[in-house]
């Protein structure tokens, strides 16, 4: 091996010595850093107490007294007398503290003295609900209208009287909430059907004898009871009462129980029209309507958002199609163009559609859909009227009146405008039923003897709301006695008389 020249052995050996140094040091570096993560942190130095300083004693400076008289005032000047600017503040007496007022205050004793605060407007923006017996409609919008023809109709409207038989309360036509209402097309005499919560339907006749009341009221008087008949033709609410014009001794009724049934007045027995197939299924129905053009089909929507459509003299299964996602709360069909109808839905919209034009295939299948208006809140129902107009209530606390009035130019699958959807008429009208009041709808008069297409709203102040096509109010029917919301309002279909059923089952008529 030449001089100077390192061995392998000896590289190899000097290459691992400084292996294990490094080696070494990294270990070391390692464990530092830990020692110092794991090492707690610095308690901050504590604050220096600073010694409290010896509070100064406050004394109050009192003004010096100076006598007036050594001041050269003459004692019978009125240079003499001290103001009371003058008095210092120390001096004075301290006003004593306002006493706590209790017990309940009304504001119109409260009210602050002066014309700038004597404004009570702004507070009339808060003041909202039912206010029994407060009309919104009286005498003297009577007496201001200027149209000769329309002052003697609403004179003639407002003639209209509570039935003298019985007080309201004594008229329990139904034994639980009246739900839906009508009356029967005879002429000669006001027949009442209502039907209720638990599905019970209700018979009162208008014409039946009265009590003989005594002149002089006495205190010992026993009032016989009005005759009503009452049947339990449903298990559920009843949610429509329908009688045709061409079958007048049929009542065709629909109900919660997924069922719509017929009741023959003169074989008196109940017949099952429709159901779902199966026992165990539910499709509860929310509306019924049956057009004189089209007088052996029955449609009805459903609490699903569905429609459906029957014959009852054919045996085949119904046509129902899936229209929204929504409850269905009311619809009606156009009573002289029964191929179109208005739905009033939980979506918050009015939807007119066509029967002859069903498009899709299989569960998509459903009519032609023409328009449709959107509401800010639910619409509870629409009614079609003869003349063309559809009337809705929805809980943005309108009465809506939509003029539909040229259907019947529309070709099938017409498109109906958004302009053209929009209703020409709103009427601000207090619909906040809540828990114990049914749902308000308006519902049209049929077939007017006088010609005037108007239709009938209940009204939360305790009344019944009339108006006309136009949205013109024409009456607002009251009476004593009256103990609850009539809720449930409807117009004999041809001559001006009008009921109403209350939330607990009893009746007003005004005839």
């Amino acid at each position: 091996m030449p001089p100077g020249k390192l061995s392998a052995f000896e590289a190899r050996r000097r290459e691992n010595v400084a292996n294990n140094a490094k080696l070494l040091k990294d270990t070391a570096d390692l464990g530092a850093k830990m020692k110092r993560a794991a090492a707690p942190a610095p308690r901050p130095a504590a604050p220096r107490k600073r010694k409290a300083a010896e509070p100064t004693v406050r004394t109050r400076v009192m003004p010096v007294r100076q006598s007036a008289r050594l001041a050269g005032a003459n004692s019978d000047s009125k240079e003499a007398l001290v103001k009371l600017e003058d008095i210092p503040v120390e001096l004075k007496d301290r006003e004593p503290k306002r006493a706590r007022t209790n017990g309940d205050l009304k504001l119109s004793s409260l009210q602050v003295d002066g014309k700038r605060w004597s404004s009570t407007d702004a507070l009339a923006n808060f003041v909202h609900g039912a206010q029994p017996g407060v009309r919104t409609f009286t005498e003297e919008d009577i007496k201001e209208t200027t149209d000769e023809k329309l002052k003697s109709l609403r004179q003639d409207l407002n003639d209209l009287t509570l039935y003298a038989g019985w007080q309201p309360n004594d008229i329990k036509i139904t034994p639980e909430r009246v739900y839906a209402l009508t009356f029967h097309p005879m002429l000669d005499k006001p027949i009442v059907l209502a039907g209720d919560k638990k599905g019970t339907l209700g018979f009162f006749d208008g014409s039946q004898k009265t009590p003989d009341y005594p002149e002089d009221d006495e205190e010992d008087f026993d009032v016989p009871l009005p005759q009503i008949g009452a049947f339990e033709v449903h298990n559920r609410t009843i949610t429509s009462i329908k009688i045709p014009m061409f079958d007048q001794n049929s009542v065709i009724t629909s109900s919660y129980d997924s069922s719509i049934r017929c009741l023959d007045l003169v074989t008196q027995v109940s017949t099952q029209l429709w159901a779902p197939d199966a026992d165990e299924d539910e499709l509860g129905i929310s509306c019924i309507d049956i057009s004189p053009e089209a007088k052996d089909t029955i449609v009805f929507s459903t609490l699903e958002g569905s429609l459906g459509r029957f014959d009852r003299r054919a045996k085949t299964k119904a046509e129902i199609w899936s229209l929204t996602d929504n409850k269905i709360g009311g619809f009606s069909l156009n009573p002289l163009l029964p191929h179109l109808l208005a739905t009033a839905s939980l979506d918050r919209t009015l939807k007119i559609w066509d029967l002859r034009m069903i498009k899709g295939k299989g569960d998509l299948r459903h009519p032609s859909l023409l328009g449709e208006h959107q509401s800010r809140l639910s619409v509870s129902h629409a009614s079609w009227s003869r003349s063309g107009h559809i009337a809705t209530s929805s809980y943005d606390d309108t009465v809506k009146i939509y003029d539909a009035t040229e259907a019947a130019k529309w070709k099938p699958g017409h498109d109906i405008s958004d302009k053209q959807m929009k209703p020409t008429v709103k009427i601000p009208h207090n619909n906040q039923t809540g828990r114990w009041v049914t749902i308000l709808k308006p519902q049209w008069q049929t077939n007017p003897a006088d010609g005037i297409n108007k239709f009938t709203i209940a009204n939360m102040n305790r009344f019944v709301d009339v108006f006309s096509a136009d949205g013109t109010q024409l009456a607002q029917l009251d009476g004593e006695g009256i103990t609850a919301v009539p809720a449930v309002a409807e117009f004999h279909p041809v001559r001006n008389w009008v009921a109403g059923g209350n939330g607990s089952g009893k009746l007003c008529l005004w005839m």
